[in-house]
This record gives structure tokens, C-alpha cells and sequence, in this order.
């Protein structure tokens, strides 16, 4: 077939050079089909021969071609070679591109993306241009997940030729993308040429050696990656082959404030937990006290805590593809991925009390301590432990046909069943926690003024010793997600008789999501049984101080940096054992249950079609306009499992508690919504070297699964005035963006170029909390009751709680709801009360998800890339700059809805490549970022600004044999999240640097 790319003569030249690479992964893109039109009659198209041009060069200049020749505005990141991305992790990769941040995990590998300040939960992952299932488990392998994010922590990146972020909306994507559409695309065999080609690795991750010697994995762990493809019957069948197993064993050491700071303002008198006002209880040992209008925290607990980390990473991708006639293509695809996790960690910790003590205060009017201090008697030096192990998985298996009808109508259709599941991967389920404590702990300060707290506790001669410790609290939880796509494709273009063509398609996509999780909890916090009831050999003692050496103050001599290392296994199988006056021994307390307590299904069902029309205008500068419409309906089924609540049981002077039917039943609730999508791109060839380009698109992102939940839940504690509780909305809508871009870019020299964008994203229906006044209409109170009325009656007073019970157990005692148990220590009688038909019903404060508000965010993106010609000198930088009001207010203690993820972001790639030499060192910076909201009541939780420098340098011994050395992390960044005040430490984490060594051969 003829064809006529519309663009300047020199940037077609040099796409047809770079052809190979940038377009190997085409087939089932519909993004591949970039302004194309048949080409006028008696007109011949340009044909040019093909070389492949590889490594960073190739690379570069490949991706620029995607930007320069794109619809719309698109990034992306091209292979140096057939099983050679620029990084060896996606995510890492990614970050590279102009507008794109990474989000990483405690052990410092890329893992989610966030474009152009919209966060991972809204940008949208294909694979060779389908939907891909997002499953991922909660922090630490607990809990439900609600979140759409793609991880790309579980993809290898050796078998990938190419990823594209398409930053704008366009009719011929799927829906669901606001921050990007990101493509990855993998080689396909009847695109590439014949290769076979095998790689190895050898890792050391020094993060590893910085731990206890029973969490330490391998010093040095392998990678091996393999590729074939090759095609048959004079090209009409291929099969590409691809495989990757990677061991990775690495640690990660954390100073924390986990449970987070209870916040108030300076005159708070109300709340328990609050400093004294001047002139009371202990306010005379509280330094330089928050000011009246001031807001300042209180830290519940700070830790250190080390952790070794386990993980093996396998993928595997077979395509088969078959040409039964010259205009026919057909693909068969099947791609699996595993990516197994298991941690270990030895925990040192102390609980504050809010009690009194002294206390050191920054000035406002955001306080935060310098030195905070707690008197304490015998309390707790808790010394946990924890061991998770989950198992990540994807399985894909497509299939496509590429008709070419005739010169003008191309039609294609696709197909794919994708699942992805997260599970528990261990003998103790997916996480497994044991508290130890001794209870020898003094007054306990820390200093919170430097990177890392100093934590001091006054402790016995010796310190903390073996024989003074036992098991306290435990927590066994089991956690399941999985998520699976069934998504069919129609897709067509008709080309006119002119420079212009019809893109036109129609699409069914069904999502199911189920998360599920369990727990086992014992509440022995106190202590199970005596320290004798466990062999001292059980423990160790060892120093924190020793695995903190990249933050300063690690060898302060306050620091109190002795615990107790244990044995995790043996001291589950002796806890289980122990039996103590008030209960015998408890085997189930220490294993995971099996039985999911909380289980949510939700399934989504979309149908789409679209229509986009692409010209262009051949005036003296050529004018390429695409206009698109794509309608898109989605219908949501939600089911979740939910405890019925029975009654309200009056147990104490001020506990009223919810009970619960002995079996959980699940209850749905449906949803449905539809809108149009509209796009308009336009580009204008101001000369063969400069272009701008404007456009406009709508675009939609999904809400979280647990946001879109059936059922109503209430809490189990009830207070005279109702009770609180919680529930999903299936009718909630999409959170909708309006697109602006406005770029202007300078190609300027053989495979460099500056360019310059604007955006601005309108967005409305973002999702917040609102409370309502709810009752289930069956949960009757004592309160306001028969019983109650009759107690005041007879002279209680209203809120006189002890007054009312035991007037209510000396009435009616063995009457319907009253079961009268004795005395406690005080005199007053005990038992339960419980609500009765005729009693008043109980009101619920219910949170509840709903669409409420709308803002916007613009942001400026700055790229340049230079080949300083021959010289095999190069350098590529970008900047980005987003601005908006979604921002969190530190001076407000209100709920609040800021945009997670906002930042400015920077790159800078400088390389060498010549002959057999190749060099790269890459600087990726993040400014300062919001990456949640939590910690004790609406406070924010802020990443520091962060830099890491990596480093690639490859040899060519041959044709056929390349040597390669690579370090990521180089000068050991560590990283570091804050609330309100960077005193109000969150989580220190450092890591270390990574060093690989390869060898790849090409046969």
C-alpha cells in the first residue's frame, strides 16, 4: 500500500532511519496510525532503505521522532537494543521524561508514576495498547487495596522495545487516564529482525550488608534474560520469545513516627492529649509553648527499624504472529509476570502517653518540638518483629488480526483476558507481626531536630537484657486482590483520496476487582505470660545506631540504640504455647485466618465508540488538525461483604457496643454513568524545524475500589448521642478533566531539539467525605430507652452513667436486655444492657464518599537534548514547573482534598558513546511532594525534595559481546516524609547504593 506521512521531507528521512527501533511494537498500537493517508494518484511516497541505529544515540533520537511526528502531544523511551532498556526498571526509566515522577518503595525501586501532577491512581497503563489489571496488597501486606495503580515494580524491562506517554486525551485511547495513557510496547517478530540474545547479571545492593546478620540475604544475587526471534516461511510466521528471572536481596532501615501526630491549636483546653494551658498541671516544664492561634503536634510513638528484603522477579512473553495473505496479520500473545516479596524486620520503639513531661517548641506558627520528653515508670521498650511474604502475578493472553482491505480501509480487531493477583506467599499468611517489650523504661526524650531523632531512654545498669523480655500483642493478617480485564477492540481508518483519514472503533472492556483481607489480632499488650516462659536464647542484643551511618546524629551518644534481635519462628511456636491465668494457650491466636472477614467485588462493564477525522492543510506552513469524539458508558455492580449488626449492648459506665450477627452476609449497590470525550489536536509546520501545537481533550479517572463499595459499616463503639460509621457510594462519578496544551518545539540538528509546553487540567468531581446523619432502623439504644426514662424518673441525672446503671440492674435485673453480672472494685454493679423494640433507634454519623469539588493545575515543561556532533558527547534535560490550588493547607485542621503527588520534577542525562564505548550518567530530582493524608486525624504527609544519580558504562568486546557496569543510587540519597513541620517526622528511610555487573550476548 502507498502511503504519504505528512510532514516535513527531514523528519521524514530521519524517522525512516530510526523505523526499526521506534516501531517495533506497532502492530496493536492504535497510536502507530500518526496522521497516515493515502498517498494522492501519480504521486510516489519517498522510499528509503533502513539501517538500525542503536544504543543511547538511537535511543534519543528515536524518541524524539515519537514527539516530532506524534498526534497530539506524546513522550516516550525507545530500547538501546533488542534486550536493552535504558534502565533496568520501567518506572526508573519513566522518570527520565519531561512531566513523569516516580513514587518508590522502602527499598528504593521505582514503582509508580505520577504525570504532570496527577497521581497513580489517575493514569492509565496499557500493554501493546490494552488495559492492564492493577492488583496490588496494602502497606506492609494488610489490609484492602482501593487503588488502580499499575506497579511497575513487577515488570522486567528486558523484554520491552518501547513505552509511550501520551500526556494528551485522544478519542482512540481507552478512557480512564487524566495524568497520561502510558503504552508499553514489546517486539514483535514479523517487525524486528532475527536475534538471539542472552543476558546476565550479578547484583550486589549494599543495603543488604547494613542489617542484623538474620536479616541479611546474598551479598551478590543473579539475573538472567534470554530473547529469540526469528521468522519462517519467507517471512509470513514469527515467534519472539522472551524470558527474565532476577534475584535482587537488598534492606532498608527507617527512624519513625508510624502512629503519627495528634494536632491541635495552641488554645486547645478540650482534648486530654493537648499541652497544659499556661499556668496549669505541667506547663512550667514546656519551653518557648505553642502561641493561642498557633498549631503544633504531639507524636504518639517514635522507632528505628531495620529490614531485610527478598525479591524475585520473573516474566515471560511468547508472540506468535501469522500473515496468511500479504494484507492479513495475525497475533497471538501470552505474557506472565511474578514478582515474590519477603521482609523481615527487628523493630525498636517507644509509646508516648501524652503525659506529662518536658518539652522544647520550634516558633509558630506551625510548632513543632525540639525536645519532647515523657515521664515514664517501668513502661514498655517494645522490640517487634515482622515477617511478610506476598506474591504478585499477571497472566495475558491476547490475540489480534490486522486487515489492510484495500488502499483506503484498514480494520483491525483485538481481544485479551489479563488477570492480576496479589496473595499471601507464607506459612503466617501475607504478614505477621509479634510485639516483645521489657518493662524497664524510664523518663524517655527524643530530640526531633536533626534528619534523624535521637531517642534516649532511661533504663536500668545494662540496659535492656534478654531476661527481661516476652511476647506482647500480635497481629496475623491475610490480604487478596485480583483484578481481571476482558476487553474487546474494533478499530478502523479510512483513508481519502487526499491527506486525510477516519479513525473509527468500538470497544467493550469488563473489569472485576475483588479485595479480601483477614486478621487475627491478640490484644496481650501488657505482656503474655512472664519473661521466664521464653528461653533467653531466643534473643540477641545488637545497636541501631550501627545501621543509620548515612544520616548524621547516628553516633550521638544520647542515642539509646540497644534491642533485641529474635529468632521469629521459634518465638511464635513458644508464644502460641504459653498459657496464662486468664486464658490457656491460644495456638490459632498465631497463625493467619482463613476465613476473609472483609470482602470486596466490585465489577465495572464499559462500552465505548469513537470517531476521529485527521487532515492536513498543505498551505505554505502545513497544518495537521485531528478532531475526535469518543462516547464512553460505564455500568458498576458492587457486592461486599458486611457484619450485621444486632443490637447495642451497654457494658460499662461510658462503653456502649455494637453487636454483630455471627455471620457476615453481602450486600450490593449499582451505579451507572456515561460521557463524551471530545479531542482537537492541532499541529503547524512553521518550517521543516519548528512546530507548535495546541490541544484541547476531556478526560476521565476512575475512583478507587473501595470508594465505590456497597454496604454500610458502623463502628463497634457507640456514645450516648449515636454512633459513627462508614460507607462506599457506587453511584459516585469520575473525576473529569478539561485538557489545555500549548507547546512550541525546535528541531535544530540531527537528533536534537528544544522544546517548550504549557498545560492546564480543569478537573471537577473530585471525591471527599461528607457525614450523614444515617440509622439502620433495627439498632435500638438503652439510651432515651424505657429503662433509662424510669432511671431518671427516679432522681439520676441525665448524664450520671453510673447512677442510671445500677438503678436500671437493682429494677430489672433478668428483665428482656438486663443481665446483672456483680460488683467491681469500685462498688459499682457491672453487666449489659441492651436496647430493646420501642427503644429509640441509633443514629450513625456515616462518612460517605461523594463528588464535591473542582479546581485546576497548570504547569510548564522545559526540554532540551544536544548531540554535540561527532564527538559522541551528548546531554538530554528537562524541567517541569506545576502550579495549582489543590494544595494541602498546613494552617488549617479542617478535612481537606489536595492533589496527591504535586511537584516540579528535573532530569539531566549526560552520555558518551563512541566506538566500543558507552557511558551514561543520569540525575533525576524531585521537588518536595504531598503522598498522603493520614497519621492521626487530617494531616499531611510530605516526601523531601530528591536527587539520585545513576551511572552506565558498557564495553563492546565484540560485535556480539558487551560488557556493562551499572550503579544506581550512587552517592546514597536517603529519603525522608514529614507532616506539618519537618520536625514532625514521618519516615527516614535510607538505603544504599546498587552496583550490577552484565554480560549480554548476541548470537
Amino acid at each position: 500500500m502507498k502511503t504519504y506521512k505528512a510532514v516535513p521531507r527531514k523528519a521524514m528521512l530521519t524517522s525512516a532511519l530510526l523505523a526499526v527501533l521506534a516501531g517495533q511494537a506497532w502492530a496493536q498500537d492504535p497510536a502507530a496510525r500518526e496522521n497516515t493517508t493515502t498517498a494522492p494518484d501519480g504521486v510516489d511516497p519517498t522510499t528509503l532503505d533502513t539501517v538500525q541505529v542503536t544504543g543511547i544515540r538511537g535511543s534519543l533520537t528515536s524518541s524524539m521522532n515519537l514527539k516530532r511526528d506524534s498526534q497530539g502531544v506524546v513522550d516516550g523511551i525507545v530500547a538501546e537494543d533488542i534486550g536493552k532498556f535504558p534502565d533496568t526498571n520501567l518506572a526508573e526509566s519513566l522518570q527520565r521524561i519531561s512531566g513523569v515522577s516516580i513514587d518508590r518503595t522502602a527499598s528504593g525501586e521505582g514503582s509508580k508514576v505520577t504525570v504532570r501532577g496527577i497521581g497513580p491512581d489517575y493514569n492509565l497503563v496499557l500493554l501493546n495498547g490494552r488495559q492492564m489489571p492493577a492488583s496490588n496488597l496494602g502497606a506492609g501486606g494488610a489490609g484492602l487495596n482501593s487503588s488502580r495503580s499499575f506497579d511497575f515494580a513487577n515488570l522486567a524491562a528486558e523484554s520491552v522495545s518501547a513505552v509511550e506517554v501520551y500526556k494528551t486525551g485522544r478519542a482512540d485511547n481507552p478512557a480512564g487516564g487524566i495524568g497520561a495513557t502510558i503504552n508499553i510496547k514489546t517486539m514483535r517478530p514479523l517487525e524486528s529482525e532475527p536475534v538471539i540474545s542472552l543476558g546476565l547479571k550479578a547484583v550486589n545492593d549494599s543495603s543488604n550488608d547494613n542489617l542484623p546478620r538474620t536479616l541479611q540475604g546474598s551479598k551478590v544475587t543473579g539475573e538472567l534474560s534470554g530473547i529469540f526471534s526469528q521468522t519462517y516461511a519467507d517471512g509470513r510466521f514469527g515467534v519472539a520469545l522472551s524470558a527474565s528471572h532476577q534475584e535482587r536481596d537488598s534492606g532498608f532501615n527507617q527512624a519513625t513516627v508510624a502512629e503519627g501526630w495528634a494536632t491541635f491549636r495552641g488554645n486547645e483546653a478540650s482534648d486530654w492529649r493537648a499541652l497544659p494551658l499556661p499556668g496549669q498541671g505541667y506547663s512550667d516544664r514546656i519551653t518557648n509553648r505553642p502561641d493561642p492561634d498557633d498549631i503544633y503536634g504531639r507524636p504518639q510513638n517514635t522507632a528505628y527499624n531495620v529490614n531485610g528484603v527478598q525479591r524475585q522477579r520473573t516474566n515471560g512473553q511468547a508472540t506468535f504472529q501469522w500473515k496468511p495473505a500479504d494484507n492479513i496479520t495475525t497475533t497471538l500473545d501470552y505474557t506472565f509476570v511474578e514478582n515474590k516479596v519477603q521482609q523481615q524486620r527487628s523493630e525498636l520503639s517507644v509509646w508516648f502517653n501524652y503525659g506529662p513531661g518536658d518539652s522544647t517548641w520550634t516558633n509558630g506558627p506551625i510548632a513543632a518540638p525540639i525536645i519532647y520528653s515523657e515521664d515514664m515508670t517501668g513502661s514498655d521498650v517494645s522490640m517487634g518483629g515482622m515477617k511478610l511474604a506476598t506474591k504478585n502475578s499477571m497472566d495475558s493472553l491476547g490475540f489480534n488480526v490486522d486487515w489492510e482491505v484495500n488502499d483506503a480501509l484498514e480494520l483491525s480487531f483485538d481481544v485479551h483476558n489479563s488477570t492480576a493477583e496479589s496473595q499471601p506467599d507464607g506459612p503466617y499468611g501475607s504478614a505477621g507481626v509479634l510485639g516483645v517489650a521489657a518493662f524497664v523504661r524510664g523518663t524517655t526524650t527524643v530530640d526531633y531536630s536533626g534528619d534523624l531523632p535521637i531517642i534516649h531512654m532511661d533504663l536500668p545498669p545494662g540496659g535492656v537484657q534478654a531476661s527481661d523480655a516476652l511476647v506482647t500483642g500480635s497481629v496475623f493478617q491475610n490480604s487478596y486482590n485480583k483484578s481481571k480485564v476482558e476487553q474487546y477492540q474494533g478499530r478502523g481508518t479510512f483513508k481519502f483520496a487526499d491527506y486525510s483519514a477516519l479513525d473509527f472503533g468500538v470497544g467493550y472492556t469488563q473489569v472485576e476487582n475483588r479485595s479480601a483481607s483477614a486478621i487475627m489480632q491478640r490484644n496481650s499488650w501488657g505482656g503474655l505470660g512472664n519473661p521466664s516462659d521464653y528461653d533467653d536464647n531466643i534473643w540477641y542484643a545488637d545497636d541501631m545506631s550501627r545501621y543509620f551511618k548515612a544520616f548524621s546524629g547516628h553516633n550521638d551518644p544520647r542515642m539509646t540504640g540497644r534491642f533485641l534481635v529474635f529468632d521469629f519462628d521459634r518465638l511464635r511456636a513458644q508464644a502460641a504455647g504459653v498459657a496464662t491465668d486468664a486464658e490457656p494457650a491460644c495456638p490459632t491466636c498465631y497463625v493467619a485466618p482463613t476465613e476473609y472477614s472483609e470482602d470486596i467485588r466490585t465489577t465495572e462493564k464499559s462500552k465505548s465508540a469513537y470517531a476521529q477525522y485527521r487532515t492536513t492543510f498543505e498551505w505554505s506552513m502545513p497544518l495537521h488538525v485531528a478532531a475526535g469524539v469518543r462516547y464512553e458508558q460505564t455500568e458498576v455492580e458492587s457486592q461486599a461483604l458486611v457484619r450485621l449488626p444486632t443490637g447495642i449492648s451497654w457494658g460499662s459506665a461510658n462503653e456502649f457496643n455494637v453487636t454483630y450477627d455471627a455471620n457476615g452476609t453481602f450486600v450490593g449497590g449499582t451505579g451507572k454513568y456515561n460521557y463524551v470525550l471530545p479531542n482537537l489536536d492541532l499541529k503547524l509546520d512553521i518550517n521543516d524545524a519548528l512546530a507548535l501545537r495546541g490541544s484541547y481533550s476531556r478526560s476521565i479517572g476512575r475512583p478507587g475500589w473501595t470508594q465505590i463499595q456497597s454496604g454500610s459499616r458502623v463502628d463497634d463503639i457507640v456514645r450516648t448521642q449515636g454512633g459513627t460509621g462508614s460507607r462506599g457510594n457506587p453511584g459516585l462519578e469520575p473525576l473529569v478533566s478539561d485538557n489545555f496544551d500549548l507547546s512550541l518545539e525546535w528541531y535544530y540538528g540531527e537528533s536534537s531539539y528544544a522544546s517548550v509546553g504549557f498545560f492546564r487540567k480543569n478537573i471537577k468531581n473530585f471525591i471527599s467525605n461528607t457525614i450523614v446523619r444515617e440509622n439502620t432502623g433495627t439498632l435500638h439504644t438503652p439510651v432515651g430507652g424505657a429503662y433509662w426514662n424510669e432511671a431518671l424518673g427516679s432522681g439520676c441525672g441525665a448524664t450520671d452513667m453510673p447512677c442510671i446503671r445500677d438503678y436500671i440492674f437493682t429494677n430489672h435485673a433478668g428483665d428482656p436486655g438486663v443481665t446483672y453480672t456483680g460488683r467491681n472494685s469500685a462498688g459499682q454493679m457491672t453487666g449489659t444492657i441492651v436496647g430493646q423494640p420501642g427503644d429509640p433507634v441509633a443514629g450513625f454519623d456515616t462518612t460517605v464518599p461523594a463528588n464535591q469539588h473542582s479546581d485546576h493545575l497548570d504547569g510548564w515543561e522545559l526540554a532540551v537534548q544536544h548531540l554535540f556532533g561527532q564527538s559522541g558527547f551528548g546531554l538530554a534535560a528537562n524541567y517541569t514547573k506545576v502550579k495549582s490550588g489543590l494544595t494541602f493547607d498546613n494552617y488549617s485542621l479542617g478535612d481537606q482534598y489536595p492533589m496527591i503527588g504535586l511537584s516540579d520534577s528535573a532530569n539531566l542525562v549526560a552520555f558518551y558513546e563512541k566506538n566500543a564505548w558507552q557511558v551514561r550518567a543520569a540525575y533525576n530530582w524531585r521537588d518536595k511532594f504531598l503522598n498522603g493524608i493520614g497519621g492521626q486525624g487530617p494531616n499531611p504527609n510530605y516526601t523531601e525534595a530528591y536527587g539520585q544519580l545513576d551511572l552506565n558504562i558498557s564495553y563492546a568486546v565484540s560485535d556480539q559481546l558487551t560488557l556493562s557496569l551499572e550503579a544506581i543510587n550512587l552517592t546514597d540519597e536517603t529519603m525522608r516524609t514529614y507532616a506539618r513541620h519537618s520536625n514532625m517526622l514521618r519516615y527516614a528511610t535510607q538505603t544504599g547504593p546498587r552496583y550490577m555487573f552484565g554480560v549480554r550476548y548476541k548470537f
